[in-house]
């Protein structure tokens, strides 16, 4: 699936193809403390179809639980995480789905470190919502 995303500010721009059956929540501690929320969406974009249309994110490279270490892209302006992938030569990138134009056409299929996850989570459909504040 063709998609494209920018940051909150518009400073970064992209585009991708990404699979919409590698769409996963993942709720490790390192991405509830990244994204400032009880977990982040990913999905996956091979690293040849990943192109930046504008700007220049600012990265660094961050050791996880598991040893294995990951680049992580965000904008220096707005601070929108952008992506997450190898150091070197990634074969392919975890784009956050907030930032992702067509978001609400993406699913997850998964969920992954749930060890991690908040135990309000699971049941988020019982909390009454409210269309707009």
């Amino acid at each position: 699936m063709k998609i494209d995303g920018q940051c909150h500010c518009g400073a970064i721009a992209y585009e991708a193809e990404v699979y919409p059956d590698s769409i996963r929540i993942c709720h490790c501690t390192d991405c509830q403390q990244l994204s400032g929320s009880p977990f982040r969406a990913n999905v996956s974009a091979p690293a040849e179809t990943f192109r930046l249309l504008r700007g220049s994110p600012k990265s660094y490279i961050k050791t996880a639980e598991s040893g294995n270490q990951r680049r992580h892209m965000f904008c220096g302006d707005c601070g929108t995480p952008i992506s997450s992938s190898a150091p070197d030569n990634p074969p392919a990138y975890s784009l956050r789905v907030g930032s992702i134009t067509q978001r609400a056409q993406l699913r997850p299929v998964a969920q992954i470190w749930h060890r991690s996850a908040l135990r309000w989570v699971d049941s988020l459909s019982a909390i009454p919502a409210n269309e707009k504040d």
